[in-house]
């Protein structure tokens, strides 16, 4: 697997100042799955904003010391960051923080948005001075504009919405309220509930409300806008239904954890109909199943059943390193340091291997590799996704069908590229088992998009070198 994602966001908003700060970081600790580049938090003491950002994980930017020095306050909002736009520096370090006529504001962002360049370039002639290459801080010029001349922060938002265009779920802070939107698509999971003395928690996913006490109330609409203040919590819906949902698959194919439930679907038993439903269609004589930890665990245990094959370990992940995709640096290094085989398991039989993707297959050929030098028999590769054939505007970081080697391979090809002694995909047909029929977006694997596609979709595209642009 060699595919990115790319944020995680989280907020808090207490009746009476406490340890937002705390909070917020273990929710941070909860969502780290979701990018591990670089982390923030910002807290509000009664009307002043207190920061610390820096690149990294979690564990690693917040020290005790660092926690220290942020305040009590009554509101917090963090960010856990994979850029999709924009490098790996502090500057695009998450959230962002504006201040601006009527105020103050920090701002965290999940997704990507489809016509940032277009914006950016708007902004730019009309005068406006960016100091990161993330998307997220074109949103924030734009709702900063409409807050000029909006009566509210979430009337600001609102308008600023009709602007937008892609994935986006927000969780913005003012002075006094905490705002949250998803986008109309609902391309991106976001979520909220409530802890038992009324701290409201928002966050990405369900399992970062369960990991601070909070109890999910439930997932915000496509469109919503809810506002959190003092007096309680209003839900605006002006932006709802106005377009059709789509929801990205691969939140439950890889990118969540299992015990999140999205949209009322539970993610691991998403992944486990997937299993079933790809021993139906791509069947097999072997000795053992086993997942790649940790994502194609739940479908190798929904293979397993289906097949009658038995379930084992065959497969042990150091869990002291990230997501060998997200992680900075050689990717080949990272994966012989995060996977090892585990003999026993392996040597002399016939083996099942699941996966949840195949994007560039380095990473599939290495651990084919593994399970080869441990003894294995013969491979049989089977993957709980589709083949990835297009790229995808939403963010997730694939920007060029150049790095897709189904773009290039058949299946066959492939398990000989690869090594394994056969390839097996989940067919697109099958998706809606994973999401109980629910609307989802599947363009990675279809084609199929539901916005305008960008002209200049490269991650860099705000970095280049003068050498590198085309006159």
């Amino acid at each position: 697997m060699s595919i990115h994602e790319e944020c995680g966001v989280f907020g808090v908003i207490a009746a009476e100042p406490s340890d937002v700060a705390g909070v917020a970081y273990y929710g941070l600790y909860a969502l780290q799955h979701r990018g591990q580049e670089s982390c923030g938090i910002v807290v509000n003491d009664d009307g002043v904003f207190v920061s610390h950002k820096d690149l990294g994980l979690v564990s690693e930017a917040f020290s005790s010391e660092a926690l220290g020095r942020l305040p009590r306050g009554t509101m917090a909002v963090g960010h856990v960051r994979y850029g999709t736009t924009g490098a790996a520096n502090r500057n695009n370090c998450q959230p962002i923080e504006v201040n601006h006529q009527k105020g103050r504001m920090a701002l965290a962002h999940n997704g990507n948005l489809s016509n940032a360049a277009q914006l950016r370039n708007e902004l730019e002639l009309s005068g406006a001075i960016f100091h990161t290459t993330s998307d997220t801080e074109t949103i924030a010029y734009i709702i900063t504009r409409e807050r000029l001349k909006a009566p509210s922060i979430e009337e600001a938002l609102s308008r600023a919405m009709h602007t937008l265009d892609g994935a986006y779920s927000l969780v913005l802070m003012s002075p006094q309220k905490l705002i949250c939107t998803r986008d109309p698509y609902g391309f991106r999971p976001l979520c909220y509930g409530r802890t038992a003395d009324g701290v409201y928690v928002i966050a990405s996913e369900s399992c970062a409300l369960t990991a601070v006490g909070a109890e999910p109330v439930r997932d915000v609409e496509p469109g919503e806008i809810l506002v959190f203040s003092k007096n309680g919590v209003v839900s605006r819906k002006e932006h709802c239904r106005t377009k059709p949902k789509n929801l990205c698959v691969f939140e439950y194919i890889y990118f969540a954890r299992p015990d999140s439930v999205i949209d009322g679907v539970s993610v691991h038993a998403a992944r486990y109909r997937a299993g079933r439903a790809l021993a139906k269609a791509h069947p097999v004589r072997a000795d053992v199943v086993i997942g790649v930890p940790d994502s194609g665990l739940d479908a190798a245990l929904g293979f397993s059943a289906e097949s009658g094959i038995p379930y084992g370990i065959g497969l042990i992940k150091n869990k002291y390193i990230g997501r060998t995709f997200i992680a900075p640096g050689d990717r080949l290094d990272k994966v012989k340091i995060k996977l090892s085989a585990i003999k026993s398991a392996v040597a002399g039989k016939s083996v099942v291997l699941i996966d949840d993707s195949i994007v560039r297959g380095t990473t599939s050929g290495r651990i084919v590799k593994l399970l080869r030098e441990a003894g294995a028999k013969e491979i049989h590769l089977r993957i709980s996704s589709p083949p990835f054939l297009h790229p995808c505007y939403y963010g997730t970081d694939i920007d060029s069908k150049d790095h897709l080697i189904a773009c290039r391979h058949a299946p066959v090809e492939i398990a000989a590229i690869l090594g394994a002694d056969s390839l097996g995909y989940l067919p697109a047909g099958e998706l809606e088992t994973l999401t109980e029929n629910r609307a989802f977006c599947s363009a990675c694997f279809t084609g199929d998009y539901p916005t305008r596609i960008p002209a200049d979709t490269r991650k860099d595209r705000f970095e280049r070198r003068l050498s590198d642009k085309k006159v």
